[in-house]
């Protein structure tokens, strides 16, 4: 193929979910619905663990850093579909997506590390609670999740400079509402052999690693908390890591699900509609999860609302006072 064919791109186009034109408005209400609800529940989260000195401790911590990462993963991919179907465009610059494609991978990346961290948080706190503070000290819980940072990071730099190497041709339709790594590889005309064992690799250290650590620790946290005599007790111990637990299945669940559906079938759209479920659906639900399981942060939220009703009703007596 000629050097003329090749790479002088300036643009993609994202198929979306669907291309029925009867369905658009549906998917934009739907999507858009989705997003505020995502945006809204982890802000909540987000400033409740802020505002809320019985919330200042390691676990609440990570899951405000869950919440930052799950409204900035929803922001990079949902606003651009939102706007495409608006304009009925599908047009995404090919900056655009190398950028959309590299924080995808970012935030995707330091969802499995800090949902691992919060697994080892909760192993702390149940398999060893007389050292729990002394080991998730201030210092140890920023370190394990500026790491976190920093191997995402690395990781999508990594499959950015990758794909960057790659020269496409005239098919330039990625069959997802998203600039996913995978489909982007399989659009190349170049020899992509080193990036799909990059991409692989990287899948089994990053991801399988990680796998391994939640499985270790929730296999000890299960141990310990068998041993305890008294059911109360049992149940107390395992009420304190349910909602991280609901949250880690639903995530690798739907992941897994959505890669192994598009290693077995061909069809691309529906492996798109499949990815909905971790990329959207799981940064929407995680708030839900967390809140309705967890005594602490539904009595800061209700204390948040409180305060913010409160100081309304304030500023609105003032406006109204001749």
């Amino acid at each position: 193929m000629g050097p003329e064919n090749e790479t002088q791109i300036s643009e993609f186009l994202l198929l979306g979910l669907s291309e029925d034109p009867e369905l658009q408005p549906l998917i934009f209400g739907l999507f858009l619905s989705m997003y505020l609800v995502t945006v809204l529940g982890n802000m909540l989260i987000i400033l409740a663990t802020i505002s809320d000195s019985h919330l200042h401790m390691p676990m609440y911590f990570f899951l405000s850093n869950l919440s930052f990462v799950d409204i900035c993963f929803t922001s990079n991919t949902i606003p651009k579909m939102l706007v495409n179907i608006q304009t009925q465009s599908k047009a995404i610059t090919y900056a655009g997506c190398i950028t959309q494609m590299q924080f995808s991978i970012l935030f995707a990346g330091l969802d499995i590390f800090l949902l691992t961290v919060m697994a080892y948080d909760r192993f702390v706190a149940i398999c060893h609670p007389l050292h729990y503070m002394v080991i998730m000290n201030s210092q140890r819980c920023g370190l394990l999740v500026l790491v976190s940072w920093i191997m995402s990071a690395l990781h999508s730099l990594l499959q950015v400079l990758m794909v960057l190497q790659l020269s496409f041709c005239t098919d330039l339709e990625i069959p997802h509402f998203f600039c996913e790594l995978n489909h982007l590889v399989h659009l190349a005309c170049s020899d992509t052999f080193v990036n799909v064992v990059v991409m692989y690799v990287a899948a089994v250290l990053l991801a399988g690693c990680p796998l391994v650590g939640l499985l270790y620790s929730y296999s000890k946290i299960i141990s310990s908390i068998r041993a305890i005599s008294s059911a109360q007790g049992r149940y107390k111990a395992f009420s304190t890591c349910a909602s991280h637990l609901s949250v880690v299945s639903l995530f690798y669940c739907t992941s897994l699900g959505v890669y192994l559906s598009s290693a077995v079938t061909q069809n691309s759209r529906s492996t798109a509609t499949a990815s909905v479920m971790y990329s959207v659906v799981t940064p929407m639900l995680n708030p839900f999860i967390y809140s309705l399981r967890n005594k602490d942060l539904k009595s800061a939220l209700r204390r948040l609302c409180e305060r913010e009703y409160m100081k309304s009703s304030v500023v609105l007596r003032l406006k109204t006072c001749p």
